[in-house]
């Protein structure tokens, strides 16, 4: 395995197969989360921790648990049960350290347990399995570059509202209507990656 590599499994993931953009994964946080870039930093960041050790462990428990066992038709279940407890760690850690932050991100926070970006970074690591072996770290650095693809939609959406807010936008477009129109137009921007081959 070399670095060329893993650098493809990382721009891939975060920039030509965006979750948010090309397979229209975690919108909820995306539309939620994005009305300040400051909260919108914090639940990318949040995310890219999740995606990263969820991507780890799931790895270890799918491939020295569940296959060996030859349970591995719950691999779901699992999955959920890893992502549920890091975003535990998580929320604990943020209700402490920055109660801004934790205040800011409200109900989204442990809304990352049901996330289907992070379940869908973490399954499509297993997916891949199924074909032939994917090792750790490839697992690793795609869960890492889904979380950070994540995270930069995220400061994009924000720094657009952000500036919406100043804006001559129609009455009946204010708030959520032209957050959708504008994650619209932000996902045919993405589409220029999808030639993007390295």
């Amino acid at each position: 395995m070399d670095l060329f590599e893993l650098f493809s499994i990382f721009i891939g993931v975060a920039l030509v197969n965006n979750f948010i953009f090309c397979q229209f994964l975690g919108l909820c946080p995306y539309i939620g989360v994005t009305e300040r870039t400051s909260s919108a930093l914090g639940m990318g960041m949040a995310v890219i921790f999740v995606m990263t050790v969820s991507s780890a462990i799931t790895w270890a428990v799918y491939e020295w648990v569940l296959v060996p066992y030859g349970i591995t038709y719950l691999y779901i279940i699992a999955f959920i049960l890893v992502i549920a407890a890091f975003v535990q760690l998580v929320e604990m850690f943020l209700q402490k350290s920055v109660p801004a932050l934790y205040r800011a991100l409200g109900i989204y926070l442990p809304l990352i347990t049901t996330n289907c970006a992070v379940l869908g970074v973490v399954t499509l690591n297993m997916l891949q399995l199924f074909g032939k072996p994917n090792s750790l770290v490839k697992c690793v650095v795609q869960g890492f570059g889904g979380g950070a693809g994540f995270m930069l939609a995220m400061l994009i959406m924000a720094g657009i509202r952000e500036r919406l807010e100043y804006a001559d936008v129609p009455e009946a477009l204010e708030g959520v209507p032209i957050a959708l129109v504008t994650a619209g137009l932000t996902a045919i921007a993405f589409l220029g990656f999808a030639g993007l081959s390295i």
